[in-house]
């Protein structure tokens, strides 16, 4: 076993918890971890370590670690910052796995604090010894009863032991997050904060989570990431061991930087780059506090469906329509019930709306075969049947106080124990035995209508990208020339892209007018005359730019043109020429392009819209390097999708082109993702699916602007 992973295992899983600064005071951070681990029947040694006293809370007392003369898996830290240090050394010599340091006063508080966490990661790492904290809450695993926090909220009430667990950067997050768990009756695994994450990080507690047989979902609370390797690979282990997890991520910082010479750093904020990357390992992204634990919930109980099909049976047509709007924004397919299926419903409800939502009105009170006929219509996979991968059922209030409310509970159980594999919910309000009854017979209860769509729509999300991640094959970098350490003239940038694999306009450097009106007559005419500065990123800002000449003549002029504009509008700059390329008619004008991150690197962007991108922001990310599937996702989630497909008689594009194209620049951004600090491909070119192509080429770059970083 990996030592650092050995680490973590007996830090939350431990065999015997020493409390460093332990105090009989249960009201002391010091008195809080022994008090609930005795009261809540923690099975291994309990070790209380406190030179003032020989007897702790009915334990023996002991003067330092290593006076024990036992192992210790983990030591809780309750003493002051000053204190922490010499503790440290006295755990070392004691041979002590894990520490859990409430103590605050380091990088919370200012640099000296800062160089003082430093140093004390710096040993611990030296010693192999692993840090929760320091400035943290601490951790609870509730099988084993342990709770190495000083959290008053676990003193409130006891949750029950379940496969949910809880990773949250902030301590006063944590534990809300445990009442808030605790209230709504979830059961728990784990609840780890990581304070100030001097050692171990978000990344760490989710990756030993990943491995854990007793969690299923994994939910987070992140502020930031210093790590973004680590949090990739843990969520890349998460979704392969089949864990769901949900994130609420804050903060929405715009890198900014270099926005001025870039679309896509305008566009690539620090919050789109977190965006991208949830989705791309199957991450969803809870909006609230209610959100994350409405899908927590639902994957604690549910089973992965089968597809984004989903059927929405209601009491209630007004709150179907909410549904399936709701639905809509999440990207469930509420396709509508086979036409025979409909006649069966009406037969029994005139007046229903039977097309999905299925709306059966109050009438399921006076009809006690309605609910059962049609939900089992609704599941079943004959041709004549609904044949959806997920269902959920509003009753409104028609479960509390009816006659016929057990019948109904008793119906929705029997059906869904004849489809066990197909997810059903049931939104609306119930009585607490009804909801235990449902929850033992896997059917979650989520009480506000838009929550329980979006709880569906966040499985669908976690099933379909762990398909895609099932099916995906390695990604091999390409063996590619070094990048300038000068930023390229656009020519340059050409060169290095078409290198790489990657589609680009046919073009020549010219350094004269003689030499561009030869490269025109070779391309044949019409063409375009671009400025070529290293300087100048947007050339048709400064009138560097001339579309469509037709002869010698209107090249010469260009050439002359351009060049001057270039040097009244920057002097300094350095004016190599111009390229010359032949006019492209036609396409739908995207935009491709890479930003650097500094925590997940090199970030691929798509949109369409070309000089417009900024305006629209209709984009997508990625994190590179990116496959086929992935880069096809990417392409599928931007709100003007359609326009590809063709509309109003325009031809349909060529989107495997564009697919192939995305994936060629992740592989290029990430062999450079050193020495690369943005790139954009603008406009890029989309042709139709029928045409002949530019040499070859179904989709190709127009303009290209490569930074580098110095």
């Amino acid at each position: 076993m990996d030592k650092n992973y050995a680490g973590l295992d007996a830090l939350f899983n431990p065999a015997s918890v020493a409390v460093v600064g332990a105090t009989s005071d249960v009201g002391r951070i010091g008195g809080v971890p022994l008090d609930l681990m005795i009261r809540r029947g923690y099975r291994g040694r309990l070790i209380p370590v406190n030179p003032k006293y020989e007897e702790v809370q009915g334990l023996k007392a002991w003067p330092t670690l290593a006076a024990v003369g036992a192992p210790i898996d983990v030591a809780i830290i309750a003493v002051p910052a000053a204190a922490v240090l010499p503790t440290l050394e006295d755990a070392i010599g004691a041979g002590v796995k894990a520490l859990v340091l409430f103590s605050s006063g380091f990088a919370e508080v200012d640099e000296a604090g800062r160089a003082a966490q430093q140093g004390l990661a710096a040993r611990a790492r030296q010693a192999g010894v692993r840090l929760l904290g320091p400035n943290c809450l601490g951790m609870m695993g509730f099988k084993a009863g342990v709770y190495a926090t000083f959290s008053p909220a676990p003193r409130a009430g006891e949750t029950k032991p379940g496969n949910i667990a809880i990773v949250s950067q902030s301590g006063a997050f944590g534990a809300f997050a445990y009442s808030l768990a605790r209230i709504k009756g979830l059961g728990m695994s784990y609840w780890m904060t990581t304070g100030n994450e001097a050692d171990i990080e978000f990344g760490d507690c989710v990756e030993w989570l990943a491995r854990d047989p007793d969690t299923s979902v994994i939910l987070g609370y992140m502020e930031g990431c210093r790590d973004g390797e680590k949090l990739k690979r843990a969520l890349a282990l998460a979704r392969a061991m089949g864990k769901s997890v949900a994130i609420t991520k804050v903060g929405r910082t715009a890198l900014g930087s270099a926005a001025a010479a870039s679309h896509t750093a305008a566009l690539t904020g620090e919050d789109a780059v977190y965006d991208a990357m949830f989705r791309q390992y199957g991450v969803w992204r809870a909006r609230t506090v209610d959100e994350l634990f409405s899908v927590g919930y639902a994957a604690s109980i549910c089973p992965r469906p089968a597809s984004n099909r989903i059927g929405l049976l209601t009491t209630s047509g007004g709150v179907g329509v909410l549904m399936a709007d709701e639905a809509a924004d999440v990207g469930l397919d509420v396709a509508e019930m086979p036409a025979a299926a409909q006649a069966d419903i009406r037969a029994v409800v005139s007046f229903a709306g039977p097309r999905n939502p299925v709306d059966i009105t109050g009438q399921f009170q006076n009809h006690p075969e309605l609910l059962e006929k049609t939900l089992e219509r609704m599941l079943a996979r004959g041709a004549d049947d609904g044949r959806y991968d997920m269902a959920l059922f509003f009753p409104a209030a028609g479960l509390l106080g009816s006659t016929r409310a057990q019948f109904n509970v008793d119906t929705l159980i029997a059906v869904h124990a004849r489809h066990p594999s197909i997810p059903l919910g049931v939104n609306g309000l119930v009585r607490p035995e009804q909801r235990q009854q449902f929850e033992a017979a896997g059917i979650p209860v989520l009480e506000e209508p838009s929550g329980a769509v979006r709880a569906f729509g966040a499985l669908a999300f976690m099933a379909d990208n762990a398909r895609r991640a099932a099916a995906r094959l390695a990604v091999f970098l390409p063996a590619c020339a070094p990048l300038p350490i000068r930023t390229p003239n656009e020519y340059e940038t050409l060169q290095l892209l078409a290198q790489a694999g990657l589609p680009v306009m046919p073009s020549t450097h010219a350094a004269s007018a003689q030499a561009a009106v030869a490269a025109a007559q070779k391309f044949g005419f019409p063409v375009v005359v671009k400025l070529s500065s290293p300087d100048i990123t947007h050339k048709s800002d400064v009138g560097g730019v001339k579309l469509n000449l037709g002869d010698a003549g209107a090249v010469r002029s260009a050439f002359d043109a351009v060049t001057a504009a270039a040097r009244a509008a920057q002097p300094g700059a350095h004016v190599d020429g111009v390229l010359v390329a032949p006019m492209i008619r036609g396409g739908i004008e995207c935009i491709l392009g890479v930003q650097r991150d500094p925590v997940f690197g090199p970030v691929v962007m798509f949109g369409i819209g070309g000089i417009l991108v900024e305006a629209i922001k209709d984009v997508s990310f990625r994190v590179a390097p990116i496959d086929a599937l992935e880069a096809r996702a990417m392409v599928d989630e931007i709100r003007a999708r359609r326009i590809l497909d063709g509309m109003r008689g325009a031809p349909p594009s060529d989107v495997d082109a564009l697919v192939q194209a995305i994936v060629a620049l992740s592989l290029f951004a990430a062999a450079h993702a050193d020495t690369l600090e943005s790139l954009d491909l603008n406009p890029f070119i989309v042709l139709p699916r029928l045409h002949a192509g530019i040499a070859g080429m179904k989709a190709l770059a127009l303009d290209a602007v490569l930074i580098t970083r110095c």
